[in-house]
């Protein structure tokens, strides 16, 4: 569950930065299934692992008992769903990055600080004199 957590925080990550990286805009109805996929094949995944837990069922082995085996299917299945939908995420950004609405500088609403004040995407040298700290503040 930690590397999902991990997975996820990840995930937030693109979604907030990708428009700034690009550019453009992403399909946001295509990040939204992608989201719900991911938790629901995360939830699938590990849900079943706690009753086998509770089975007696030890971790880390090659082999297990068949008494185990239909928990564990269907925690394959949620597995293979998880990382089936990672493939989303990859229209996504393929997506974003080839076409898409044109991002403003601001991308999101109540986004502060000095990365939200120039253009997206971010030119290449951005700031040829430091900026005033008054200006950032006063957003």
């Amino acid at each position: 569950m930690l590397v999902a957590g991990s997975l996820f925080a990840l995930f937030a990550g693109t979604y907030y930065w990708l428009p700034k990286w690009s550019g453009r805009m992403y399909d946001e109805r295509l990040g939204k299934l992608h989201f719900w996929l991911s938790f629901i094949g995360v939830n699938v995944l590990f849900f079943p692992q706690h009753f086998l837990g509770l089975a007696g069922m030890p971790r880390r082995i090659p082999d297990y008992a068949l008494q185990f085996a239909d928990f564990n299917w269907i925690s394959s299945i949620g597995g293979f769903l998880f990382g089936a939908s990672q493939l989303i995420l990859l229209v996504v950004v393929i997506k974003c990055v080839k076409g898409g609405k044109k991002a403003t500088a601001q991308v999101w609403e109540g986004a502060q600080g000095l990365e939200w004040t120039v253009d997206s995407p971010a030119p290449y040298h951005t700031f040829t004199t430091p900026p005033d700290p008054k200006l950032i503040h006063a957003q």
